[in-house]
């Protein structure tokens, strides 16, 4: 037998989920690609090390639990419970009647109402969600988009009446409409008319409600539908621009405006690539508000962002899996440097959290900032050859698509093409093949499989809730001067055709004990809906 040592078989091309090639190993040598000066330091420009100069030292990340179900009474409830256990702001989810502008009673709404979110037909409504908790006292975030304005009146006004001033509340509303167009679908009027509205409350935010956040320009829905990393980023940040130019082309100057921005990122299992990516989008953020819109204020150079952990790697397949994966997802956003952090639940790939479930879910985030020792030092993988090399690579990718983009007009233009959902679907097909085909491994779902468990505990939401919601919307209407808030909804429409700010005329609708659903109404009656439109090809 000879003694003759052969050379073992060169290892199999190795990608990240999102198709990135990954070397076997890296070092300085890999850095010679990288621009002078993209790299940095910790809060300075361009900021790929992170906003602030000692990272989290000065303050952590704010803590959010995303919830909201049933009705405003059982999610005030979970609102109460999370703030006890040391969540640091609140994150509202909306059922799908509120998000698409119909009031609980509606006959569309049958058997959606309080289903994947709390239902707010009024401000009657908003009242019982914020029961007890002073609006000066957290920051409070709406996952909210086509009824953006409208929720954001109702806070407005609650605010008031809790004497709370608007400079004293702070928060952010989603009002992302065209990343609906890309992955999400949760619209109500058309792409032009729709970025009529984001633009209206982010002028409207500038001038009178100076801590609100007018936006989240997010990339997490496109992620859930299936793009890569480098799609995430350049979609997200596209969409960004055309926010930008829209608000400009209002008349703000870009300082008024572009310091409020904030965007929402996914988290996903790819520790190396999510780190990247995190630190990618800041970068390239900077590098392109520099060079489009020279900005006098370099916090209008900043990008900060909300993470929230990733959907769509759940699985029903061993849930208690999940709690690994939140974690590895929320180590990613904190080394990334994000500002503030949504974890989900071990048991959402079956239903909506429970109380144990959610509170396993908030103390992961305790534990990866009082024990992992991550945020002890800002960017503490900056320097990593590994991560220097995927960042630099995802902000290329990312900054060629979006030349791609404006090639097309912006990302409206791309849109009504179909361009963003077009390259997403063909992205989420490719995972899709590579999870069934067994190359892309899920453990639990196609590998180390075991006999299916049902959990213990599983939320259920009580039918009669619906009819209580529907019941308390009809007492709601009887008590009011119908006269007042049918005459509100006119002056809206009135101002919606002659192309005006709709905000003041919102908020009036909002005082004079206006519906969600009649509101919307007002403004259907001169933008129309949206029909989804097919892709062209270019």
């Amino acid at each position: 037998m000879s003694d003759v040592k052969t050379r073992p078989a060169a290892a199999a091309t190795v990608t990240t989920p999102s198709g990135l090639e990954l070397a076997p190993a890296y070092g300085p040598e890999t850095l010679a690609g990288v621009p002078p000066g993209a790299i940095g330091s910790p809060g300075a420009f361009p900021f790929t090390r992170g906003l602030y100069p000692d990272g989290y030292r000065r303050r952590r990340w704010t803590m959010r639990q995303y919830a909201g179900f049933s009705d405003a009474a059982e999610s005030n409830r979970r609102y109460r419970f999370l703030l006890e256990q040391g969540t640091t702001g609140l994150s509202v989810a909306f059922d799908l009647p509120t998000q698409i502008g119909y009031d609980s009673d509606h006959p569309l709404a049958r058997g959606e109402v309080g289903r994947v979110g709390v239902p707010v037909a009024s401000l009657a409504d908003l009242r019982r969600l914020f029961d007890g908790i002073p609006l000066d006292r957290v920051t409070t975030s709406m996952t909210i988009n086509a009824t953006a304005p409208i929720l954001l009146a109702f806070y407005l006004v609650l605010a008031e009446e809790q004497g709370v001033a608007w400079d004293r509340v702070g928060g952010t509303v989603q009002n992302d409409l065209l990343k609906e167009y890309a992955a999400r679908g949760t619209y109500i009027f058309p792409p032009k008319a729709s970025l009529k509205l984001t633009t209206d409350l982010i002028e409207f935010c500038a001038g009178e409600v100076p801590r609100w956040n007018p936006i989240s320009i997010s990339g997490y829905h496109m992620r859930e539908a299936g793009s890569t990393a480098v799609q995430e980023v350049a979609f997200t940040l596209a969409h960004g621009l055309a926010y930008v130019d829209a608000a400009l082309a209002r008349g703000l100057d870009i300082d008024a405006f572009a310091g409020r921005l904030s965007f929402f990122f996914n988290a996903h299992n790819h520790f190396l690539e999510e780190v990247a990516k995190f630190r990618a989008a800041r970068r390239l953020w900077a590098e392109l508000l520099r060079e489009r819109y020279r900005p006098r204020d370099e916090r209008s150079l900043w990008l900060r962002f909300h993470t929230q952990t990733a959907g769509s790697t759940l699985t029903a397949q061993q849930p208690e899996n999940n709690v690994v994966r939140v974690a590895i997802q929320a180590l990613a956003a904190v080394c990334g440097g994000t500002q503030s952090l949504h974890t989900n639940s071990l048991d959402e790939a079956l239903g909506l959290p429970t109380e144990a479930s959610a509170r396993v879910a908030l103390r992961t985030q305790q534990i990866v900032s009082l024990e992992s020792g991550v945020a002890d030092v800002a960017d503490p993988l900056g320097g990593a050859w590994a991560i220097e090399a995927l960042t630099d690579e995802i902000a290329r990718g990312a900054r060629a698509y979006i030349a791609k983009i404006d090639e097309m007009g912006g990302a409206l233009a791309a849109l009504e093409r179909g361009f963003q959902p077009r390259e997403i679907a063909d992205a989420a097909y490719d995972t899709q093949r590579a999870i069934e085909e067994g190359r892309q491994k899920v453990v639990g779902m196609n590998c180390f499989e075991t006999e299916a468990v049902a959990p213990t505990e599983l939320l259920s939401i009580d039918p009669a809730a619906e009819r209580d919601q529907c019941d308390r919307l009809a007492a709601f209407r009887a008590a009011r001067d119908s006269r007042l808030a049918a005459a509100a909804c006119q002056s809206l429409e009135t101002a919606a055709r002659e192309d005006r700010n709709v905000l003041p005329e919102v908020l009036a609708a909002v005082r004079a004990q206006a519906t969600l659903g009649e509101i919307a109404n007002a403004l259907r009656n001169v933008y129309g809906e949206h029909r989804e439109a097919a892709f062209e090809e270019a």
